[in-house]
């Protein structure tokens, strides 16, 4: 019952207190379609050909290039594979997923009046999944650098007085690490909160019965060497619904729209062990866990046209607005030590609910050519860019969301994706591949690197209905930053990602 009560107090957060940062914005910001088959083998090139449930997603006006009504699902296995290096250490982890990535119909309604040039128009609804977050790795080694340096900065930093971190009369600890999170500047006061009670740093003249505006902390923690274990894993997807209107005009010139709704679904956990022999040192070991749930939906729209220059020439060009979400989190943390009070478990039972906040993620431009030769195949070609330091958190007059949009400005910049596809076709067989080149959104590419891949596929055609089998692989290195201050040296992560796509598309 006590558990229970505890749970109750620790939903209440009234301020925007979790402090995100530049990593959240690219993770909603960057979309990749997995798509079909046919799709997926050609790298996604599909901005000027259309004729594909997926393409709708890089141009509207896809649809419209359809003579019969079509359906298509598609489902996914994916794995990710990292090589982790952390100082003296190294790892490798895989993991892998079957998923539904792709569903989607369009209706195709011809137009009675033969002397119209309007010939046709469609509605259709096409479900992608745009972004698979799931991803598990482990990094470990020697550091200098120790955990307390992370409560050590926050609460320096921030200027806490040990006052704040005290409990009340009666008052239990994780009540007060949850009354806490009401607080204006609650996250970095929660965390002070941590780093004391688990025994890791102690205000300066602790022995000072005065002490309770102490703003200086000291740490338990001597230097030396440190053993350190990081865990991160991930689960989860980014989705989009389309609903989507084309015209064909005179079987020359496509226009489309899409009207879209889109979903977030993410978890991440992270845990942190160290451990140290070091002379002097009280606290010796240290544990540090943090699980994040994100949950968002948000709302954009897209319109392109298609433009046959020729019979065999196409030229495309598509406009993606900026996606509007509203999202919001929950976050658990626990942590422990050898000099940490007993109680501290506790904390493990509350749960910090935050305010809802709004993310604007950046638009994009695609611009495409193809080439069709009649029924033996075809090549494609799209150039996408997006300017990535046009993410923005809203509120925007909440202080610590303009400091954070002022450094994406300025962390962020311009990318551009380049898409090249090409089919054959032998009787019923094709055989398809491509190739896709996507830069990095940040200023500084040894943060997040440019990611390179390449795919194949197949496909046979029996009659009314397709079945495509694609597969995919891509790269893409990174430096990721364990913590945001203090313990801010990152593990170098080269990320392999493989897909095996099968699809099934027919005409209705």
């Amino acid at each position: 019952m006590k558990k229970l009560l505890m749970l109750c107090i620790g939903v209440l957060s009234t301020s925007y207190i979790l402090a995100q940062d530049i990593t959240d914005a690219v993770r909603y910001s960057t979309d990749e379609i997995q798509g079909t088959a046919r799709f997926r083998a050609m790298s996604g090139a599909f901005g000027a050909l259309g004729g594909d449930m997926s393409s709708v997603n890089i141009n509207p006006a896809g649809s419209a290039i359809f003579n019969n009504s079509h359906a298509s699902l598609s489902l996914g296995l994916f794995n990710a594979n990292n090589d982790v290096t952390y100082f003296n250490g190294s790892n490798n982890s895989s993991n892998s997923n079957v998923d539904l990535n792709q569903l989607g119909a369009a209706f195709v309604f011809n137009n009675v009046n033969a002397d119209s040039p309007w010939k046709k128009f469609t509605l259709g609804i096409a479900y992608d999944r745009s972004s698979d977050f799931d991803d598990t790795w482990t990094a470990s080694g020697t550091n200098t650098n120790s955990i307390d340096s992370y409560f050590l900065a926050t609460t320096n930093n921030s200027e806490i007085p040990f006052g704040i971190l005290k409990l009340q009369s009666g008052e239990l600890i994780e009540e007060a690490y949850a009354d806490i999170g009401t607080l204006n500047n609650g996250y970095n006061i929660q965390q002070a909160f941590l780093g004391y009670w688990s025994g890791i740093i102690d205000p300066m003249n602790l022995d000072d019965s005065t002490n309770d505006d102490e703003t200086n902390y000291i740490s338990n923690i001597e230097s030396g060497n440190f053993n350190q274990n990081y865990l991160y894993a991930a689960t989860g997807y980014n989705g989009k619904l389309a609903f989507n209107f084309a015209a064909d005009y005179d079987d020359k010139i496509f226009f489309g729209v899409n009207l879209n709704t889109h979903f977030i679904n993410y978890e991440k956990f992270t845990r942190f062990n160290e451990s140290n022999s070091n002379n002097g040192s009280v606290v010796n070991n240290v544990n540090f866990e943090n699980l994040l749930t994100t949950n968002g939906s948000g709302f954009s729209f897209q319109f392109g046209t298609i433009v046959k220059l020729t019979s065999e020439l196409r030229a495309g060009v598509s406009y993606n607005s900026p996606t509007w979400y509203r999202i919001s989190e929950e976050l658990v943390q626990g942590i422990g030590s050898n000099n940490a009070d007993p109680e501290i478990n506790f904390i493990s039972d509350v749960i910090n609910i935050y305010p809802e906040y709004r993310l604007q993620t950046p638009g994009k431009i695609t611009g495409s050519l193809a080439y069709v030769f009649g029924a033996k195949g075809l090549l494609s070609f799209d150039y996408a860019i997006k300017d990535y330091s046009n993410v923005k958190f809203r509120p925007t007059s909440d202080a610590i969301f303009s400091s954070l949009n002022t450094n994406i400005s300025n962390t962020l910049t311009t990318a551009s994706t380049y898409r090249l596809g090409g089919e054959y076709r032998y009787k019923q067989l094709s055989f398809r591949g491509g190739y896709r080149f996507e830069e990095s959104p940040y200023e500084d590419d040894t943060a997040f690197g440019d990611l390179t891949g390449y795919s194949l596929g197949l496909g046979y055609n029996f009659g009314n209905l397709n079945l495509d089998l694609a597969f995919s692989q891509s790269q893409r290195d990174m430096n990721y930053q364990l913590y945001t201050v203090g313990l801010t040296d990152a593990a170098n992560i080269q990320s392999k990602f493989t897909d095996i796509i099968l699809s099934l598309a027919f005409n209705i």
